[in-house]
């Protein structure tokens, strides 16, 4: 986050000893570790919670689109169902063979009498 390098760290240091002194600094230097590490860990809470949502989320978002997935195989299933149970499909079935016989038979009686 901060780009702070090694000489920066030792000014900051030789200025906190210049104004702290050296009986405060080091608590004071315990103190500040310690904030840094409740913040460090607030960061990786907030981040550990963020990817939560997201994931969950997103298998929200998948489960919705499985149901939606199902639904239409339901709706393909009785739509199938309804043409295999449906009597007019035998009847159109039957025409269709009932013609081409008597096309064959035209065919038939044409070539043996021609």
């Amino acid at each position: 986050m901060f780009d702070v390098g090694f000489l920066e760290i030792v000014i900051i240091a030789a200025v906190a000893l210049v104004i702290l002194g050296p009986e405060r600094l080091p608590r004071a230097a315990r103190t500040a570790g310690l904030w840094v590490g409740r913040a460090r860990r607030m960061v990786a809470e907030v981040k550990t919670d963020i990817d939560r949502e997201i994931r969950d989320s997103e298998l929200a978002d998948m489960r919705k689109l499985g149901e939606e997935v199902s639904s239409v195989k339901d709706d393909v299933s009785k739509a199938a169902q309804s043409i295999t149970d449906d009597d007019a499909m035998g009847d159109v079935v039957d025409s269709i063979k009932e013609s081409a016989k008597t096309l064959q038979q035209d065919a038939t009686e044409k070539t043996d009498t021609g």
